[in-house]
């Protein structure tokens, strides 16, 4: 397997493999949280591509459907959580119908030293604030960004 452990796709359910191996079959062991120890060293917690698997309320799903989602988590936010299922498709739940999540194996390093998303969040932060200007000129209905001062 290219750029993993050969031994980590055993860890990984049937059903995550494909997820796995199309994000490049990472070596699962460098990302495992630390829940003893010294505080710093600790790290613990749900990240971004993370491989998971939701119990929805039955309550919120139709008689013929499972309440079980399997997938790679996308994104959270207040009020709902995104992810790609083991089937491909994009699905965002409410986290009001949440019951639970498990997680089965992060995908990515923890925040702090992920050093890609880290960059990829800086770059977003300039990209929003460029958005945001060019949307007040042309709310304001004049352009004045060649004026100094």
């Amino acid at each position: 397997m290219a750029g993993g452990n050969p031994k980590d796709e055993a860890v990984v359910p049937d059903w995550a493999i494909d997820l796995y191996k199309s994000y490049g079959s990472p070596d699962l062991s460098t990302h495992d949280d630390v829940y003893v120890g010294p505080l710093i060293g600790r790290k613990s917690g749900l990240r971004k591509d993370d491989i998971v698997e939701m119990v929805i309320d039955a309550r919120a799903v139709r008689e013929e459907q499972q309440n079980v989602i399997r997938g790679m988590l996308i994104s959270t936010g207040r009020s709902s959580i995104d992810l790609l299922d083991e089937d491909g498709s994009f699905r965002s739940f409410s986290r009001d119908v949440v019951v639970e999540i498990r997680l089965i194996a992060h995908m990515r390093p923890q925040y702090i030293d992920d050093d890609e998303l880290l960059f990829f969040e800086r770059e977003d932060m300039r990209r929003r604030t460029s958005v945001s200007e060019q949307a007040e000129r042309k709310a304001d209905g004049h352009d004045d960004s060649h004026v100094w001062g």
